[in-house]
């Protein structure tokens, strides 16, 4: 079961009430690829790199059983670099530089391999490449999962709103959903997203956890109290990479088993915040995965007594 990722691969510096980083290894494939390599072993990744890219961070992508033939090395460009320092509540960020670099001739190719998944991750990306990558599929993959942010709703709303008419799933915070729809309540926000197209709706809310829509239905997802939180960039994408890591393990896309992979989803984003970068992720075994989604299972049981 074939899973495309479509994203960048990237070199972030990031600066928290915590710690600080020179370049380290980022962007949103990078994270996708490594959450969902836990669970599906066919993942074929799409991005662009520049001259600079690490040939070891490639090589323990390619070790994981990540295939590569769909990331294009730029010999004379530099890769995309964001360098960003967070406040204390962890939530808001300042962006401090961002260099495109590569990123800004990123025009996706798939190889005619990656024609035929069943399963396509689209990370934050212009919604035009987004929806160049659906155009090139051989025929409509069985879920369609997209990420974006408010820069694309300021900037090229037509082109996102043909975007969201393509995918399956959408993937945004509170903040983006309330820009979206121009509603303050999430479920009156949620409602009008899901007109745009998609037939599931995730909001994620940081440290208090994701919704999930789907016509009626709501589903709410805890975020794991953690006593640490050294670094949250890319726990979004790494939530992703749960999320349809388990959907395309399982093959199976009904409302229920998304409920399962919204918790798959926050398990490893909560692993991901407790080191800078992918750090963590590439230290973490099933045996862990298992553990926190046990710490999950636990979170949420409770027995009650109706009278």
């Amino acid at each position: 079961m074939s899973l495309v990722v479509v994203g960048t691969m990237a070199f972030d510096a990031i600066e928290t009430p915590f710690g600080k980083t020179d370049k380290i290894i980022g962007g949103s494939a990078t994270y996708v690829a490594y959450t969902a390599s836990n669970f599906i072993k066919d993942v074929q990744q799409v991005s662009i790199v520049g001259y600079d890219y690490p040939q070891e961070e490639l090589d323990d992508l390619s070790a994981r059983g990540v295939d590569l033939a769909g990331v294009e090395i730029v010999p004379d460009k530099k890769s995309f670099f964001w360098s960003g320092r967070y406040h204390m509540d962890m939530n808001t960020r300042d962006t401090l530089v961002t260099d495109l670099n590569v990123l800004a001739d990123f025009n996706p190719v798939l190889p005619e391999a990656y024609r035929d998944a069943e399963f396509v991750m689209l990370g934050n990306l212009v919604p035009k490449i987004q929806q160049s990558v659906i155009q090139q599929m051989n025929k409509r993959p069985k879920l369609i999962v997209m990420d974006t942010m408010n820069f694309w709703m300021e900037v090229a709303m037509d082109d996102l709103k043909v975007t969201l008419s393509m995918v399956d799933v959408l993937l945004i915070n509170d903040s983006e959903a309330r820009q979206l729809s121009g509603e303050f309540s999430l479920v009156k926000a949620a409602k009008k997203i899901l007109t745009m197209g998609p037939k599931y709706l995730i909001i994620k809310k940081g440290e208090h956890g994701a919704l999930l829509f789907h016509g009626n239905d709501v589903f709410f997802a805890p975020a794991l109290p953690l006593e640490e939180v050294f670094d949250p960039t890319g726990a979004g994408d790494t939530f992703a990479g749960g999320f349809i890591g388990h959907l395309a393990k399982t093959k199976d896309i009904s409302f229920e088993n998304m409920k399962t992979a919204i918790i798959v989803g926050s398990a490893m984003a909560s692993y991901c915040v407790e080191k800078f970068g992918a750090e963590r992720l590439k230290e973490i075994t099933r045996a862990d995965i298992d553990a926190r989604l046990n710490e999950f299972v636990q979170l949420v049981s409770f027995d009650i007594t109706l009278a």
